[in-house]
């Protein structure tokens, strides 16, 4: 569950909302699910260059937002600062992200945040002194980020897609490795890969959601609820 401020805030009909339904792949090679992807008639064609997403998850030090995701309440926070590139040196767009989610569907706000360095001396302190004072946030965003520690540190390699009609979006994401966040540093991080690392997601407005079966009638795979943060903090054993 999310504070009450919080939860007020991203209720805001001013704040876009999508679906984003996601599919465990299983048993079936990366070659395959291009060629599923390509064969749906919703004419998905590739958009952008394929790109290396990065992620600092944050949560409560019990894992308040973990432990809420296994629980299964219908709504569900999550916390992370996200980047693209290469996972260390000087970050230089990191962006904060704020994702909510009620049943199927998501509800995010992103802020900028200034540029910092991933480097063996890293450690969320100095995000707390230098980075988040710097970065224009509410005050109650200010005071959300005090009570978390970061817990998971998380890369990828993410492909685009768009359907002909422009209406729904799906991403592809491979390769992907995980690591415990450290409380002193980022010194000795090791990143352990996940050996099902594929998912796929389908993203659209709302208004779009009844048509959105013709596509997923044509994906043999199965939905799942657990997010990447949930799958790695599983995957090492916190």
């Amino acid at each position: 569950m999310v504070s009450n401020l919080l939860s007020d805030f991203l209720r805001l009909d001013t704040l876009p909302k999508r679906y984003e339904l996601k599919f465990l792949l299983q048993y079936i090679t990366y070659e395959e699910v291009c060629s599923i992807i390509r064969e749906n008639p919703a004419l998905f064609s590739e958009i952008y260059q394929a790109r290396q997403v990065n992620n600092i998850y944050l949560d409560s030090p019990s894992l308040k937002n973990y432990e809420d995701n296994l629980i299964g309440y219908s709504q569900r926070l999550k916390v992370r600062i996200r980047w693209y590139g290469s996972f260390f040196g000087t970050i230089h767009k990191p962006v904060l992200e704020l994702k909510i989610r009620t049943g199927q569907q998501m509800t995010k706000i992103s802020y900028p945040l200034k540029p910092f360095q991933i480097t063996p001396e890293f450690s969320f302190a100095l995000l707390k002194k230098e980075v988040f004072p710097h970065s224009k946030l509410p005050a109650f965003i200010i005071e959300l980020l005090h009570s978390l520690v970061p817990v998971l540190f998380n890369s990828y390699r993410r492909r685009y897609f768009l359907s002909a009609d422009k209406h729904y979006r799906l991403t592809l994401d491979t390769d992907l490795s995980y690591s415990k966040a450290k409380k002193h540093g980022s010194h000795f991080l090791t990143f352990i890969k996940d050996p099902d690392s594929l998912v796929l997601e389908l993203k659209y407005a709302p208004e779009y959601h009844a048509f959105a079966d013709l596509i997923t009638q044509h994906f043999p795979f199965r939905l799942t609820k657990n997010s990447k943060y949930v799958s790695g903090v599983s995957l090492l054993d916190f």
